[in-house]
C-alpha cells in the first residue's frame, strides 16, 4: 500500500469537494482544490431534485478514507495539505458529511504529537519568513469557522466542534511546552473561543452531550488559558458550581474541576471553595460509582493544590463521608479514598484531629482483611507514614502500633487465633515496618520489643509469627546490622515445634539480610552448610534474598552463592533440590550471560541429580516479562530439552512440562483478564476520545474467544462501539462475526450439569444482544459474512426466538430480520 498512499491521499483531498450542484459563494474552490465536475458530468435538461443529489455520499466515503489513512499513517502528518482541506470543508452543507469532517479532523489532531507534528498544526504552510509577514492559513481558518461551527443548531454538530476546540486548545498552549508551543501567542484566539464557548456553557435548553462537551471545553480553556480571562473566571466558576449542583451536569462538573485544581496556572478557586467542598463531601454518599471515584479525585486534587484556601472545618464533613468508603468490598474506591487521606495528612494535617473516631477504626480494619494487597496495601502503607510525620494529629508511633497489633495480642486462645487470615500477618508486618521507618527514633525500642516477643516462650505463636514477620520487614527497610543476639534468635526459632513459626523465621532472616547483605548473606551461607536438619529453611532465606535484591548488589556475592548451590543440588531429598534449582535460576537471572552457560555446561558434567536440578532451573529463568536472558535462552533451549531423551528418568520426568494423560488446567491469568477487560469497559464509557478504536477492538476480537466472563462482558462492548464508532466496527466486521456465530450455535455437552446450560442460554443471548447493535449500524448489510450470519439466525427458529426475545426485552420490538438478514424497520 506504501507506494500508493500519496495517490490515495490526492483522490481523497478531490473526492471530498466534489458537490456540483451546490454553490458555495466563497471562491475557496475554485483552484486546483475544486474537482474538475465538467469531465464526465453533464447537466440535465430535466428538473432537478435535491432527493436526487447523490454526491454527498461520494464526499462522506473520500473523508472516511482519508480519516482512516489519517489513523494509520502518521508521516502524513508532515503533509501541509490535509489540515487546511479539512478545515475548508467544515463549511459542508450535509450533516452527516460535516460529522465525518469533524472526525476526521479530531483524528488529525489525536495523531498530533509535540515537536514537529505540533508545527505541522500550528504554523502549516508557513515559512520563517511568512511567519513575520502574514497569518499562517490554518490559524486563520480555524479563527473563522471554528467559532461558526460551535454555534451550528444541528447538536451533534455543536458537540463534535466542541471536542475539535479542546484538542486545539491544548495544542495552542500545552502543558508541557515546546519552543514551537512556546513561539505561539494564543492570546488573539482566546476571546473568540471564550465567547462563543461560553455561550454553549450557559445554554439550559440544549442536548445532554453538547452540555458536557461545553463544561469540558471552558475546563480546558480555564486550564491551559485561564490568566488570558482575567475578569471574566469568576463568572466562569460560578457557572462550574451551578453545573455541580445539577444532578445530569455533576459529574462532568466534577471531572473539570479535578483538572482546573491540578492545572500549572494555580487557577484562584477560593470564590467556589466552601460550597463546592460541601457538595463534594455529599456527593460520596451517592450509589453512583464513578461519580464517587471522580469526586474523591477531585477533592484530593483540591487539597494537594489549594490546602491555603481551604479552612479546617471545610474538611470535616468530607472526613465523616470518607469512613463508610473505607471497606472491603470496593478495594479501588478504599485506596483512592485512602490516598486522599493521605493527601490530606500531608497538605492540611490539621483536618484530620477527628480522625480516630471516624476514618482510622475503617482503615486498619482494612489492614486485618485478607483481601488487602496491591494498590491498596501501598496507599496505606502511605497514608501511615504522613500521618506519623504530620504529628498534628493526638496519636503517637506507639499508639499506631497497638492499634495494629492489638487484634493478634487479643486471640489468646485457639479459636480466637484463627480468626485473621494469615495475609493480614503480613500486612500488618509491612506496616509496622512503613511506621518504624517514618519514625526512626522509635525504630530501635520496637526491634527490641519485637526480639523480646519471639524469645518468649510463653507468647502465643501469633503473636511471635507476626514479631518475626514484623523484624523481617523492618529489616528489609532498613538495617537491622549483624547483631548476634537476632542471628541466635532466628536460629532457635527454626527449632520450634511450630511450622508457622520456623517458616515464618526463614523470611525474616531473608528479609533482614535484604538491607544488611554484607552482615547477613555470610551468615545464611555458613549455616545452609553447618546445619544440614536447618537447611531447607535456610535455603528459603537465600531465595528471599536472591528474589529481592538488586543485581549490582548481588555481583560480589555471585561466585559464594553459586559454589555453594551446586554443592547441594545432589540432595537426597526432593524438596530441597526443588527449592536449590529455583535459587539458581533467580540468581541466573542476575547475570545471565555469564551463568546461563555455565548452567549448561553443567548438563554434561553434573550426575542424574544434579542434571534434574539444573533443568529444573531453567524453568525459573523463564519469565512473564521482557527479560535480557530471553535472546540467550533462545540459543540454548534446545540443548535443555534433549534431557527428554536423557538416560536417567528422573531427568526425563523433569524435563516433561506435561506429567502423564491426567491434566486439570488452571488459567492463572483469569483474574487478572477479567479486570483488563473492566479496565476497557470504563475506558470505553469515559475517554473514547482517547483510544485507537482499532486497536481496541483488536482486543474486544481476542475477548469474544475468552472465559464466560470476559465474553459476557465483551459482547457490552461491542454493542456500545457499534453506536460509538459504526466505522471502525465496519472495518472489523468479518473478523468479529466468526466468534459471535460460533457462540450462538455453540451445543452443551450432553450429560453437563444444569448449570451449564443457563450459562451457555445466557451467552448466547448476549452475544445476540451484540448482533442486534451491529445489525442496527449503517451499512452493514454490505458484510457477506454478516448477511449470511442474519440469514441464519432468521432460518434457525431457536435463533431467531431468542433474536426476537432479546428485541422485545431491549425495547427495540419494532425491528425485525428482513428476508436477505439485513434488518429491517417493521413500521
Amino acid at each position: 500500500m506504501a507506494p500508493h498512499v500519496a495517490t490515495v491521499t490526492q483522490l481523497c483531498l478531490k473526492f471530498m469537494t466534489f458537490d456540483p450542484n451546490y454553490n458555495y459563494d466563497d471562491g475557496e474552490e475554485d483552484g486546483d482544490d475544486r474537482m474538475d465536475v465538467e469531465e464526465g458530468f453533464e447537466e440535465s435538461d430535466d428538473e432537478y431534485s435535491d432527493d436526487d443529489d447523490m454526491s454527498w455520499k461520494v464526499r462522506r466515503s473520500a473523508v472516511k478514507c482519508l480519516e482512516a489513512l489519517i489513523s494509520t499513517r502518521r508521516d502524513l502528518l508532515l503533509s501541509h495539505s490535509i489540515c487546511p482541506a479539512l478545515l475548508a470543508r467544515f463549511k459542508e452543507r450535509e450533516e452527516n458529511v460535516r460529522a465525518d469532517v469533524f472526525a476526521a479532523f479530531s483524528t488529525l489532531l489525536r495523531q498530533t504529537r509535540v515537536g514537529s507534528s505540533h508545527h505541522s498544526i500550528i504554523h502549516a504552510g508557513s515559512d520563517s519568513g511568512a511567519k513575520q509577514q502574514e497569518e499562517e492559513p490554518v490559524v486563520a481558518l480555524l479563527k473563522n469557522q471554528v467559532p461558526v461551527i460551535v454555534k451550528d443548531s444541528f447538536y451533534k454538530i455543536t458537540s463534535e466542534a466542541l471536542l475539535v476546540t479542546q484538542q486545539l486548545i491544548k495544542l495552542m498552549r500545552p502543558q508541557e511546552p515546546t519552543a514551537v508551543s512556546a513561539a505561539f501567542d494564543p492570546k488573539p484566539y482566546v476571546k473568540e473561543v471564550f465567547s462563543v464557548t461560553l455561550k454553549r456553557l450557559k445554554a439550559a435548553d440544549i442536548d445532554q452531550e453538547v452540555k458536557e462537551r461545553a463544561i469540558s471545553c471552558m475546563g480546558h480553556l480555564v486550564c491551559h488559558l485561564g490568566d488570558h480571562l482575567e475578569s471574566e473566571l469568576q463568572g466562569v466558576l460560578a457557572i462550574f458550581l451551578e453545573r455541580l449542583k445539577n444532578e445530569t451536569t455533576r459529574l462532568a462538573a466534577v471531572r473539570t474541576i479535578t483538572l482546573i485544581s491540578a492545572s500549572p496556572l494555580k487557577v484562584d478557586l477560593s470564590p467556589i471553595l466552601p460550597e463546592a467542598l460541601s457538595l463534594l463531601g455529599s456527593f460520596l454518599r451517592k450509589n453512583q460509582r464513578a461519580l464517587k471515584l471522580g469526586t474523591l479525585a477531585c477533592l484530593t486534587a483540591i487539597v494537594t493544590h489549594h490546602s491555603a484556601s481551604i479552612k479546617p472545618a471545610a474538611l470535616e464533613p468530607v472526613l465523616n463521608e470518607i469512613s463508610p468508603l473505607v471497606d472491603e468490598s470496593d478495594m479501588h474506591v478504599s485506596q483512592v479514598s485512602i490516598t486522599l487521606l493521605t493527601c490530606m495528612a500531608k497538605a492540611c494535617p490539621s483536618s484530620l484531629a477527628k480522625i480516630c473516631s471516624s476514618v482510622l477504626p475503617g482503615v486498619f480494619g482494612l489492614i486485618h482483611s485478607p483481601l488487602l494487597q496491591g494498590g491498596a496495601l501501598a496507599a496505606i502503607l502511605d497514608f501511615l507514614q504522613a500521618l506519623v510525620l504530620s504529628k498534628a494529629t493526638n496519636l503517637s508511633f506507639s499508639q499506631l502500633l497497638k492499634s495494629l497489633v492489638e487484634p493478634f495480642q487479643s486471640s489468646k486462645s485457639p479459636a480466637g487465633s484463627s480468626v485473621l487470615h494469615r495475609q493480614s500477618y503480613h500486612s500488618v508486618a509491612r506496616c509496622v515496618a512503613a511506621l518504624s521507618s517514618a519514625s526512626p527514633e522509635d525504630a530501635p525500642g520496637t526491634v527490641s520489643g519485637l526480639i523480646q516477643q519471639v524469645k518468649g516462650s510463653g507468647s502465643p505463636e501469633s503473636d511471635r509469627v507476626l514479631a518475626l514477620l514484623c523484624l523481617g520487614e523492618v529489616g528489609r527497610s532498613s538495617s537491622l546490622g549483624g547483631s548476634k543476639e537476632l542471628q541466635g534468635v532466628i536460629l532457635e526459632a527454626f527449632s520450634s515445634t511450630s511450622e508457622e513459626i520456623k517458616t515464618a523465621a526463614s523470611c525474616a532472616l531473608g528479609g533482614m539480610a535484604v538491607s544488611s547483605l554484607n552482615e547477613y548473606l555470610p551468615f545464611i551461607l555458613k549455616e545452609v552448610s553447618a546445619q544440614p536438619r536447618k537447611q531447607y529453611l535456610l535455603l528459603h532465606s537465600l531465595k528471599e534474598v536472591i528474589s529481592a535484591c538488586s543485581a549490582s548488589s548481588l555481583s560480589p556475592h555471585l561466585e559464594s552463592i553459586w559454589t555453594l548451590l551446586f554443592q547441594h543440588c545432589e540432595c537426597q531429598e526432593e524438596g530441597t533440590r526443588n527449592l536449590v534449582a529455583e535459587c539458581l535460576g533467580k540468581l541466573t537471572l542476575v547475570n545471565p550471560a555469564q551463568l546461563l552457560p555455565r548452567l549448561r555446561q553443567q548438563l554434561k558434567t553434573g550426575s542424574p541429580l544434579a542434571r534434574g536440578t539444573v533443568v529444573t532451573a531453567v524453568k525459573f529463568t523463564i519469565v512473564d516479562h521482557p527479560a535480557p536472558i530471553d535472546s540467550l535462552l533462545k540459543d540454548c533451549i534446545g540443548d535443555f530439552l534433549k534431557t527428554l531423551q536423557d538416560d536417567d528418568i528422573d531427568v526425563r520426568r523433569v524435563a516433561l512440562v506435561e506429567m502423564g494423560p491426567f491434566k486439570h488446567s488452571v488459567d492463572d491469568g483469569l483474574d487478572v483478564r477479567k479486570a483488563a477487560f473492566e479496565c476497557m469497559y470504563t475506558l470505553l464509557e469515559s475517554c473514547l476520545e482517547g483510544l485507537d478504536v482499532l486497536q481496541f477492538l483488536d482486543h474486544v476480537e481476542e475477548g469474544l474467544k475468552d472465559h464466560y466472563d470476559i465474553r459476557m462482558l465483551t459482547f457490552l462492548m461491542l454493542a456500545r462501539l457499534a453506536s460509538l464508532s459504526p466505522a471502525a466496527v465496519l472495518q472489523r466486521l468479518d473478523r468479529l462475526v466468526e466468534p459471535l456465530k460460533a457462540t450462538c450455535t455453540a451445543k452443551v455437552k450432553a450429560g453437563s450439569v444444569k448449570q451449564e446450560f443457563e450459562k451457555q442460554e445466557e451467552l448466547r443471548r448476549s452475544a445476540m444482544r451484540a448482533v442486534a447493535a451491529l445489525l442496527a449500524v449503517p451499512e452493514v448489510e454490505r458484510s457477506p459474512s454478516m448477511a449470511d450470519f442474519a440469514n441464519q439466525i432468521r432460518s434457525n427458529a431457536d435463533m431467531a426466538s431468542i433474536y426476537q426475545s432479546v428485541q422485545a426485552s431491549g425495547g427495540r420490538g419494532g425491528r425485525t430480520l428482513g428476508e436477505h438478514g439485513q434488518e429491517l424497520d417493521s413500521s
